[in-house]
């Protein structure tokens, strides 16, 4: 898919880039339940976040909703945006989780655009990523081995549309990460700090919080709608 760059190019010419495309997940969910008012305003906040993330050499190529491409020649500057970005997105009081994936390959520039097929590869990887969670290719756990400050771990293979062979995807992390304070109301994807949810529920054996009493209502009226979304 082509997609537009921010500086002036001249003749076509392939590059080697990694790429990261991320989301928020469950926006639609979340605009449904809050608004599309307050949902733009969670939009805006996160391409402010993205831009406040960038690593040197890393730029963003475009944003289209609550999309963000990111693009840079250092692998290791393109990984730590993603890293930072999740944890800027995660330090967000009522907000959505990211969803993120990363991906490298050959680029080809032309007319100020972007073409090749590891974007395509990149976007399936980030739609595949439940909030949170950072996925990436191969390539990019290479790249990564013997680096300390980053842990790939393999999750399988995967077949994604459009993709001619099965992929294996890796999650990413830091190795120093430390364990998460907050969980996802199930019904509107909002993050929610543990110690200020509105409202906990027990259901199936598990324990679900919720950011408004609203959203304690729905799922306790119809919990089935929303555990496996959750």
């Amino acid at each position: 898919m082509p997609t537009s760059l921010p500086t002036e190019l001249g003749e076509a010419r392939e590059i080697d880039l990694a790429l990261l495309i991320a989301d928020l997940s469950g926006y639609t969910a979340f605009t449904e339940t809050h608004g599309a008012l307050y949902a733009s305003e969670i939009v805006l906040r996160f391409q402010r976040l993205a831009a406040a993330s960038l690593e040197p050499g890393v730029a963003i190529i475009n944003s289209i909703g609550d999309d963000i491409f990111c693009a840079g020649a250092d692998t290791l500057a393109v990984v730590r945006t993603a890293l930072r970005l999740r944890d800027e997105v995660e330090r967000q009081a009522e907000f959505p989780n990211v969803r993120t994936g990363v991906h490298c390959g050959r680029i080809v520039e032309r007319e100020r655009q972007l073409f090749g097929a590891p974007i395509n590869l990149t976007a399936r990887v980030a739609a595949h990523a439940v909030g949170g969670q950072i996925l990436c290719t191969e390539p990019i756990a290479r790249a990564l081995r013997g680096i300390a400050e980053f842990e790939a771990r393999p999750i399988g293979e995967r077949r994604f549309r459009n993709v001619a062979r099965s992929v294996p995807v890796f999650e990413l992390t830091r190795m120093s990460a430390a364990a998460r304070t907050s969980v996802v109301d199930p019904v509107c994807r909002m993050q929610v700090e543990i110690t200020r949810a509105v409202a906990t529920i027990a259901h199936a054996g598990a324990a679900y919080h919720f950011c408004s009493l609203k959203c304690a209502g729905d799922f306790s009226n119809a919990p089935e709608l929303y555990v496996d979304a959750g």
